[in-house]
């Protein structure tokens, strides 16, 4: 007699043990990929055997996840705010810390039209997520990496969003002469390059170049510091996502460029992990 969904989940959240925080939500999520259904449903079919191709497909990705491939590129797909995005290994995995990115741009006082530049866009997922809060701002995203960027436009297809347009090139460099925006967010690299964690988790299966940014992971936050003011209207705001431990420094060069009203917004763990700064008018 065939083995039950619940008998598969749990011979193979087993299987996974320490390979995974949560072995059993990522049987579940992987199961649910195989079987085309939602998490939910493996619930109310938990007494159900399961089809024996189902069951090759679904042991496979077991073996790769136990190998410490992450579940987002297992299935292709990350949740991220409202929306389920498309991911691959060209891109960021879409992390809840960056939720915190959009609840600030979306908490500011910005006109009803606003114009956001969103750079390193990756998948689209802050690009994408602040235009689906805010249609009628005009959202730009900008990537270097080609692949990214169709990864970002199939997201933008499949969710039908049409105020937001994908720019390819290095940063400022991919904009128009004479661009100017309302705010410019940023989700950069900013891990050190010899950083300990690179060797372990999701990130030694993601970009490294959307990772790594010099000795102090600052190379790129620098740069962006640096020259976004130039695209930023007056008053125009910059805002970044950076490590837990980076706040001060992240301030510090905002202070120095002469941004204004400069804060760091918290995460759950009390940790600046969003720092922004105002363009003087």
């Amino acid at each position: 007699m065939s083995q039950t969904i619940r008998e598969h989940l749990r011979l193979n959240a087993e299987r996974l043990g320490s390979a995974a925080e949560q072995p059993l939500l990522d049987a579940q999520v992987l199961l649910a990929h195989v079987l085309e259904k939602d998490r939910s449903w493996l619930y109310a079919h938990a007494d159900d055997p399961l089809p024996a191709t189902a069951q090759a497909v679904f042991e496979q990705l077991i073996e790769q996840r136990a190998a410490g491939h992450p579940v987002a590129h297992l299935t292709g797909r990350r949740a991220f705010w409202a929306l389920e995005l498309e991911v691959s290994t060209d891109t960021l995995i879409p992390r809840p810390e960056t939720e915190l990115l959009i609840e600030t741009v979306l908490q500011a006082d910005l006109p009803e039209e606003a114009a956001v530049l969103d750079l390193g866009t990756g998948s689209g997922a802050i690009a994408l997520a602040i235009a689906y809060e805010r249609p009628r701002w005009q959202i730009t995203a900008v990537d270097r990496s080609v692949a990214a960027l169709d990864v970002a436009r199939r997201n933008l297809e499949r969710l039908q969003l049409k105020n937001v347009s994908l720019l390819h090139g290095d940063w400022f460099n991919a904009l128009p002469a004479g661009s100017r925006f309302d705010a410019i967010v940023s989700n950069p690299p900013y891990i050190a390059e010899r950083d300990p964690h690179l060797a372990h988790g999701d990130v030694r299966f993601e970009p490294r170049e959307a990772l790594v940014s010099g000795a102090d992971g600052l190379d790129d936050i620098r740069h962006l510091v640096a020259h976004a003011a130039t695209y930023l209207k007056p008053e125009g705001w910059l805002w970044l996502e950076h490590g837990y431990d980076q706040g001060d420094a992240v301030a510090g060069l905002l202070h120095q460029y002469a941004y204004r009203a400069v804060t760091g917004n918290r995460d759950l763990a009390g940790n600046a992990r969003v720092s922004g700064g105002q363009r003087q008018s």
